[in-house]
């Protein structure tokens, strides 16, 4: 799935996030991705994918990777996820790796973010270990 850009946003604007989703539900989790993705797009991310681990892991259902420029402004980006998913009702269990912001770890619950310096995303190769399925993209306008 290729994320575009639309006016109405990825999944429309008749879709609310409700905080305890139905058994068997995605709507949540595709509304949680969204979110990740555009803060990172909002912040100018370099490279952003998102991995569907559906039948792959059980730890996610999604996997976000994305680069910064700097480990400044990976630790922004980072902060500023963590911060954007909780203004909109989402809970993130943890984020590691912001002290020296080489490589952040974000736990969404349904979403896992790591963001990267550029040398260090190379080194780790995240996507070739994931790849089956990369959706590449980000979200601008929602």
């Amino acid at each position: 799935m290729v994320f575009g850009r639309g006016a109405s946003g990825i999944f429309g604007e008749d879709q609310e996030y409700s905080p305890i989703p139905a058994r068997n539900s995605t709507k949540p989790v595709r509304r949680l991705l969204n979110a990740v993705l555009k803060s990172l797009d909002d912040d100018k991310a370099q490279d952003a994918v998102s991995i569907n681990l559906s039948g792959k892991s059980t730890i996610a259902d999604y996997m976000v990777i994305a680069s910064g420029t700097s480990s400044r402004h990976v630790s922004s980006m980072a902060h500023h996820v963590v911060e954007r998913l909780k203004e909109q009702g989402f809970e993130t269990r943890s984020a590691e790796g912001m002290s020296q912001a080489d490589w952040v770890l974000i736990d969404a619950g349904d979403v896992v973010v790591h963001i990267f310096r550029p040398e260090v995303r190379a080194f780790y190769n995240l996507e070739k270990m994931w790849s089956a399925d990369i959706d590449r993209g980000l979200v601008a306008a929602i």
